[in-house]
């Protein structure tokens, strides 16, 4: 049963992976076998992560990237092919927030770089994978989301447009590439202690109120989303596409 998880011979890239819930899934794939790219916009932070999983008896390299910029997502593919030659697995993790506050009083620069990073960089970087997965019949898309694609929210309102934007988008490559055995999947964590979602777990009523109606009783850590990432990446989930999991203690149940 251990080799329904083997990720052996497998690349994976995982945007912004320096950190957080990125980089607990970029952990999590090297340990099982895949040879793993490490991205996001700092170089530093990447050579760090990618440093420590070869430390662990692992294979990575870092690759900054920055995915507002269609150069830099194009580069990032063609460097990982330059490498690897392959690319079996692609970690959408990488999102942006720049902007807190009633849904309709965003800024237009603030609604554009949402909806640019969260929903059209993934589209774009989508597209610029799926041909290596095409040309050997075999291939992972997992879209990391949000729990916020599932509720309305008045100062998180764009930030849940995007990310339920994300739902389609695995169920539309799922139809479209299905017959190439892509496989299109969304991750959809809760509350998790991260430096992304600081400003929400640092709020000591907000917290109190998360745990108090949460059934595991806790928060997320990043570790905690890993598992699914293994999942959707290896042979276990080879009938798995176009679904949505929801990995948040159980919230959303009480809803």
């Amino acid at each position: 049963m251990d080799k329904l998880f083997d990720l052996g011979g497998k690349v994976a890239i995982v945007t912004g992976s320096s950190r957080g819930i990125g980089r607990a899934i970029a952990e999590a794939l090297a340990e099982h076998g895949a040879r793993v790219v490490v991205s996001s916009r700092k170089a530093d932070a990447c050579a760090e992560v990618a440093a420590g999983i070869r430390d662990a008896g692992g294979e990575a390299v870092d690759l900054p990237c920055n995915v507002s910029h269609e150069d830099q997502m194009r580069s990032l593919v063609e460097r990982t092919l330059a490498t690897w030659g392959r690319i079996d697995v692609l970690v959408a993790n990488a999102a942006a927030n720049p902007y807190y506050g009633p849904f309709l009083d965003i800024p237009d620069d603030a609604y554009d770089k949402t909806m640019h990073v969260n929903l059209r960089g993934v589209m774009k970087l989508a597209r610029m994978v799926v041909p290596d997965m095409q040309s050997r019949r075999d291939g992972s898309i997992i879209v990391v989301s949000s729990i916020g694609a599932l509720k309305g929210s008045d100062y998180l309102g764009t930030y849940n447009l995007s990310k339920i934007g994300g739902l389609m988008l695995v169920k539309n490559l799922c139809v479209a590439y299905g017959k190439d055995n892509i496989r299109a999947n969304a991750v959809l964590p809760g509350l998790v202690r991260t430096d992304f979602a600081r400003a929400l777990w640092e709020n000591e009523e907000l917290l109190a109120e998360t745990v108090q109606r949460t059934p595991l009783g806790r928060i997320g850590e990043p570790r905690d989303l890993a598992g699914i990432a293994v999942y959707l990446a290896s042979r276990a989930g080879a009938w798995t596409s176009g679904q949505t999991f929801v990995v948040d203690g159980g919230r959303c149940s009480v809803e």
